[in-house]
């Protein structure tokens, strides 16, 4: 992030297991994530926080997200980012027509997400966003070129297995189900079934050991796979 800010996003997602799991991820990509507690004053947790983007989620108890929207703009112009599991062109609508700046529907890919956050950060306070990358082992995954660097030496990855490491690296120490990362090739819009993935990890982790990182990739037998640090 350019000169000492840390951007500030506020969530305000009344699903503990969602708020939780988006205030990690953007942890990790160095943000100072804050969830909502309290949510009869939404106003009250904004004004307090006074973030660079709110994620704002519609269904929520006592008033909707419609409705802090509307509170929220009375006080400030931040980007607002609507997440909903309500996806009609009319919520859409809706949420454009009461101030939002954008709209994700629930299921998401948490790396749209972050790109639809760094390009409304980057429209509201000229933000470079953080490098996108991601490391371990002494690999470096570039998210932008889809290449990976270790060392001084470079591979370079398509598309798919791009996707795969990155929903590898993304929870390190964490196994990763088959299901899961076919759902993170699926949001390119291209069709992969169980063998085709098989297909793409292993010529990924033949091009892992020409780079010498053979063991980076474990297999959890009936589970998926998992990258430790």
């Amino acid at each position: 992030m350019p000169g000492e800010t840390t951007y500030t996003i506020l969530i305000v997602e009344d699903d503990a297991t969602i708020a939780r799991l988006l205030q990690e991820n953007l942890a990790r990509w160095g943000f100072d994530a804050r969830c909502v507690e309290d949510f009869s004053d939404v106003l009250g947790a904004f004004e307090a926080a006074r973030p660079h983007l709110t994620l704002l989620d519609i269904s929520l108890p006592y008033y909707n997200g419609y409705y802090w929207c509307d509170r929220i703009r009375r006080v400030s112009s931040a980007p607002i980012l609507f997440l909903s599991s309500r996806s009609d062109n009319m919520d859409v609508v809706m949420a454009v027509n009461m101030g939002g700046d954008d709209y994700v529907a629930k299921p998401f890919s948490m790396e749209v997400l972050i790109a639809k956050i760094n390009a409304l950060l980057r429209r509201a306070y000229r933000y470079a966003g953080p490098a996108r990358t991601l490391s371990v082992g002494g690999a470096t995954l570039n998210l932008d070129d889809g290449s990976l660097s270790v060392g001084a030496a470079r591979v370079e990855l398509t598309r798919n297995e791009s996707r795969i490491l990155f929903a590898l690296l993304e929870k390190k120490n964490t196994v990763v189900s088959r299901e899961e990362i076919m759902r993170r090739l699926w949001d390119d819009d291209s069709f992969v079934d169980d063998n085709t993935l098989t297909v793409n990890i292993n010529r990924l982790r033949k091009k892992l050991d020409s780079a010498g990182l053979s063991s980076l990739i474990e297999t959890k037998r009936g589970e998926g796979y998992i990258v430790h640090d």
